[in-house]
């Protein structure tokens, strides 16, 4: 049995890049951008008026000139106009470009117009005022989004105004997930008194989707030829395969058998950790991962946030983040000398800290809590008692 540190070290120790593929900019949201995304001109492209008003020339305000006869009328999007007199201007909108002869905006508030004049109602303007200097936020050719960061409704954005209308993404893994056991009946059958609706796979499969993946399923009953033929060709065709179930001591459970007769190398078996305990991680050579999970809910949930996550996080690339840590709402005792993951609902403080409320459950098995929570949080094995204030690293879900 080995430790979470020394499970974590070695599972990101087979991160694998999957290579990249250019998709339409509006089906990019949630994938990792590949390559930086440049301006294909300067940002704002011209000088842009951010206020409806006047343009003028500031040398003319300088000379004491306070009325100005409306060479024309310019909306955002039209050509636009020079003054060729100094007491001239151009009535403007926002969002429209100005050409070097005007240098100022005075917005309409601070403006009296008849008769084809405009009046300055203040001497409060100052020399380039509410204008959005061309190029001002990026040059033509400037890194306006960085590679190996996840895409976002503002990059999206980004994209449209650059005229990036394919990004490239990292390509995402290949992934299967297979429950297996002959208790487990489809969800829209009536299971009988000793059985249970196959759910794992399902909830592996969301979580696995909020990560931009679109796993597929599959079930294998308690049958081990069955077992080494389906796992078989799944690690033929699939970069990773995440088990759920079939991975602990019991005398049908078939799986770590199976995958020993395929080659694929055990890396661990068991983790010093509650839930989750029995963990089974392994790799085929040069090929196929396997993320061997227990079977009960709790626990395959806790293993697939805090390892597997990671592992897609660190093979995409994504610059890792800062941990997230929060305080101990209260006491709590945890004997067992394992690591443990405790269900926490979050909230703040008036002293704006994040909380984690302890949840207490039934087990590993007990999976309506995760409905009512937001974290695990991760105790140390080399305690037993945990005071309220104390902090800890906590795993969303």
């Amino acid at each position: 049995m080995i430790t979470v540190a020394e499970a974590e070290k070695i599972i990101l120790e087979h991160v694998k890049a999957y290579g990249t593929e250019s998709i339409p900019f509006t089906g990019a949201l949630g994938r990792v951008l590949a390559e930086d995304m440049l301006a294909d001109r300067d940002l704002p492209p011209y000088n842009r008026a951010t206020m409806d008003g006047i343009a003028i020339a500031y040398a003319s305000f300088e000379k004491g000139l306070r009325s100005f006869r409306v060479k024309a009328t310019q909306a955002a999007g039209d050509t636009p106009v020079d003054i060729e007199q100094e007491d001239e201007c151009i009535e403007i909108m926002t969002g429209a470009a100005l050409l070097l002869t005007t240098d100022t905006v005075v917005r309409y508030e601070d403006i009296a117009i008849n008769n084809g004049r405009a009046t300055l109602t203040t001497d409060s303007i100052s020399r380039g005022q509410n204008i959005h200097p061309k190029g001002k936020d990026k040059k033509r050719s400037g890194v306006v989004a960085s590679a190996h960061q996840y895409i976002t409704p503002a990059l999206i954005s980004m994209a449209a105004s650059v005229g990036c209308h394919h990004l490239s993404v990292k390509r995402l893994p290949r992934v299967m997930i297979i429950s297996s056991g002959d208790e487990l009946v489809e969800v829209d059958q009536t299971p009988s008194p000793w059985q249970l609706r196959r759910s794992n796979s399902y909830t592996l499969q969301a979580i696995l989707q909020q990560a931009g993946i679109i796993a597929d399923t599959g079930h294998i009953p308690d049958d081990p030829a069955i077992t080494r033929q389906q796992v078989g060709d799944c690690l033929q065709r699939y970069d990773v395969i995440i088990l759920s179930g079939g991975v602990s001591m019991g005398k049908f459970d078939y799986i770590p058998q199976a995958l020993e007769a395929l080659s694929v190398r055990p890396l661990f078996y068991k983790v010093q950790q509650r839930p989750g305990k029995p963990f089974w991680f392994g790799a085929q050579e040069g090929g196929c991962l396997v993320f061997a999970l227990p079977g009960n809910p709790v626990s395959g949930f806790m293993c697939i946030h805090r390892y597997f996550l990671p592992w897609l996080r660190a093979s995409l690339g994504v610059t890792p983040g800062a941990p997230q840590y929060a305080v101990l709402g209260e006491d709590y005792q945890f004997t067992p000398d394992l690591h443990y993951f405790l269900q926490v609902r979050l909230h703040s403080n008036p002293q704006g800290q994040l909380v984690g409320e302890p949840v207490t459950g039934n087990g590993s098995g007990d999976f309506a809590n995760l409905v009512d929570t937001d974290a695990f949080m991760e105790l140390p094995a080399e305690r037993n008692n945990f005071k309220k204030g104390e902090v800890y690293r906590i795993w969303r879900f």
